[in-house]
């Protein structure tokens, strides 16, 4: 009755699929279950044992992993692009669920990060400033796509200010492609607005965390900056070595290899050959990328010990673009380090043992 029990859930909006395979993998039990918080505690209270349970990563992840996580004995939510399995073979709901769980027994998932409630409100005011600048970013997007349509200069930001907007809807003449340019215009002042707001907003919170203090004595990682790292890491725990650290910032390198052994002489060696370097990891955080990559083009043109630090590169015959990768893992180590320790920022972490 003690013995372990093992159950996948193929997660959707309206119905869960859950399989429920013992420790020799033999299928038990398969349900249907509505996607409902009693529906739910009903089944999971009605399976005897250790409970492992699994389920993708989604839109209702982070409800369920709340809502089961101090109900059963191990919670693994699990990334969907590294499932293979599920992408062989017949594919169905209750299927998906059977191999989720078969999977959860060998323990191959990914598994993703859930856990951490005390930066919870950071995060989603993060997700909001990050949301609305995407939409900001958009609609600039499609409002100079409108006037470069019709073969009207409008390089840079002169725009999207107010000052000179009468000057190129005139351009446009009084037509509905004029119209369609000035909804975009009040589309885009709505956006700015929330943003500016929401902005406000993240900073404030992220200032009742002590680890906002110490990630800005970084150079070059501002207020928001801060915030974004916080709201998205939410603890530097997570994280055993910068390197793991550097992959989820999309900062690692992706070496491939093959036949790395040689017989010579009766003995196995290896060869002397480097693993190639295929460029930087695909899966990544792109929030975080955006913040380390503008930190490091920040500092690599301003001034202080980050840009020192640059300027040995370039010294010692490295790319520029290489150069300003490298300070980009090197903020990114400094930020992990400083993070853990509760500590301040000092030009020693700058050596290269340091971080």
């Amino acid at each position: 009755m003690d013995k372990i029990k093992y159950i996948g859930l193929d997660v959707h909006r309206d119905t869960i699929s859950a399989a429920v395979l013992n420790e020799s993998g033999r299928l038990l039990q398969q349900s249907v279950l509505m996607t409902r918080t009693a529906a739910i505690l009903d089944f999971i209270g009605g399976v005897r044992g250790s409970l492992h349970v699994t389920f993708e990563e989604g839109t209702h992840s982070a409800w369920l992993y709340d809502l089961l996580s101090r109900r059963v004995d191990k919670l693994v939510v699990c990334n969907p692009r590294k499932n293979a399995l599920l992408k062989s073979g017949n594919k169905g709901d209750a299927i998906d669920a059977r191999k989720l769980a078969d999977l959860l027994r060998a323990g191959l998932l990914s598994p993703v990060y859930h856990g951490e409630t005390s930066a919870l409100e950071v995060q989603q005011l993060a997700r909001s400033y990050l949301m609305l600048t995407e939409d900001t970013t958009r609609a600039m997007g499609r409002l100079k796509a409108v006037f470069r349509g019709q073969a009207i200069s409008c390089t840079g930001r002169r725009l999207y200010g107010p000052k000179h907007r009468g000057e190129y809807l005139e351009a446009l003449g009084a037509c509905a492609l004029r119209r369609r340019a000035e909804r975009l215009y009040q589309q885009l002042d709505a956006l700015q607005q929330l943003r500016r707001d929401a902005r406000h907003d993240l900073i404030v919170e992220c200032r009742k965390h002590a680890e906002a203090k110490w990630l800005q004595t970084v150079p070059f990682l501002g207020p928001l900056r801060a915030a974004v790292l916080i709201g998205r890491v939410q603890t530097p725990h997570r994280f055993r070595t910068k390197r793991q650290f550097w992959t989820y910032c999309g900062l690692a390198l992706e070496t491939h290899d093959s036949a790395e052994y040689r017989v010579i002489d009766g003995q196995v060696e290896r060869k002397k050959r480097p693993a190639q370097v295929r460029g930087l990891n695909w899966n990544y955080n792109h929030e975080l990328k955006n913040v380390f990559k503008g930190a490091a083009n920040a500092a690599s043109t301003g001034q202080g010990v980050f840009r020192e630090f640059y300027l040995g590169l370039l010294k010692k015959g490295m790319r520029p673009e290489m150069a300003r990768l490298t300070l980009a893992r090197k903020i990114a180590a400094i930020a992990l380090k400083i993070w853990k320790k509760g500590e301040s920022f000092d030009a020693e972490h700058l050596k290269s043992k340091a971080a």
